[in-house]
């Protein structure tokens, strides 16, 4: 991970806060405008797709969810592609592993045993704070912060109170995020805004500061439960935010898009946003991740094609 973000004050913010705008129409024209980029292809393409494997939070966030499908996780999470289709592209050398394996707190222990006995260091992620709604009083959010770092998590995605954001509550977001970053001790924090639950563009930017200035080391769009999940203008809006807290404070905060993404193609697209917006030093697992489920697939099956030739049959690949 990239150096913690130690925060900033609250109370020297807060007027700056309440005058933030945001051009809507501007912020749309721009995704779109990113959506007709021209796609890369051949070595161009795949190396663009290894790349995403490495950033990707390999997750399974399921109340059906048992030890092993746990550990079959964590064994695809070592091997996100087929070791031989890594030989051919001259890659199977370079460590290639997903950034984090991401599961709710009752499954840690499991993924952080799997992942020991697998001999890999991949960090084991956790949902936390009342994980998808927030609809839980603070001091659970904050146990169960900490039961999840007990278990060996040393990543914690957090979930913030949407009703803070919608009632103009800044303080009280604020207070609430850093408390919870403080119950995470030497684990990391993303914190999860739910964008498609804030009701504005002007919201989005707002909880985005508000949770950096908390010392959130990541923030995230979406628990991936929401209606809307992540979409690229409220990727610009966040991007936008972590710049100028950039430029403020000289802290890099990480960037998560999670929720919905699918396909290779669309996860180029995020790391060529990601490249336009913030530069090439986020497009690393220290300060950009996926948050997947089904992509890994994806990507894997493209890259069997750019290798083979041929499309892969559903026995071809591994299941995640």
């Amino acid at each position: 991970m990239a150096a913690r973000n130690a925060g900033t004050e609250l109370e020297t913010e807060l007027g700056w806060i309440s005058k933030v705008y945001v051009n809507p129409p501007a912020v749309v024209r721009h995704a779109e405008q990113i959506q007709k980029w021209r796609t890369v292809k051949g070595n161009w393409q795949a190396a663009w797709l290894l790349k995403a494997v490495t950033c990707i939070d390999l997750t399974t966030l399921s109340g059906d969810d048992t030890p092993s499908n746990v550990h079959r996780l964590c064994f695809k999470a070592k091997h996100p592609i087929r070791e031989d289709l890594l030989k051919a592209m001259d890659m199977h050398d370079k460590g290639i592993t997903v950034a984090a394996v991401c599961v709710y707190p009752a499954r840690v222990t499991d993924a952080v045993n799997a992942l020991k006995a697998a001999g890999c260091d991949i960090p084991v992620a956790s949902v936390a704070a009342g994980f998808p709604s927030g609809q839980t009083p603070l001091e659970t959010k904050l146990a169960e912060i900490k039961l999840a770092v007990q278990y060996g998590a040393r990543e914690i995605d957090i979930v913030i109170s949407r009703s803070l954001v919608l009632s103009g509550q800044w303080e009280g977001l604020y207070e609430e995020i850093r408390q919870c970053r403080e119950a995470c001790g030497e684990a990391h924090m993303k914190t999860i805004l739910a964008t498609g639950e804030l009701g504005s563009l002007a919201n989005v930017y707002k909880a985005s500061m508000i949770a950096m200035m908390a010392g959130s080391d990541f923030i995230k769009t979406s628990t991936g439960k929401e209606v809307e999940n992540a979409t690229l203008p409220v990727g610009v809006v966040m991007m936008r935010a972590i710049k100028e807290f950039y430029w403020q404070t000289g802290f890099k905060v990480g960037f998560k898009p999670a929720g919905g993404i699918r396909t290779a193609k669309e996860a180029i697209t995020w790391l060529m946003l990601v490249k336009e917006e913030l530069g090439v030093e986020w497009l690393k697992p220290e300060l950009f991740r996926l948050g997947a489920s089904s992509l890994l697939e994806d990507i894997e099956k493209q890259i069997f094609h750019h290798v083979t030739g041929s499309y892969a049959l559903p026995h071809d690949l591994a299941m995640a």
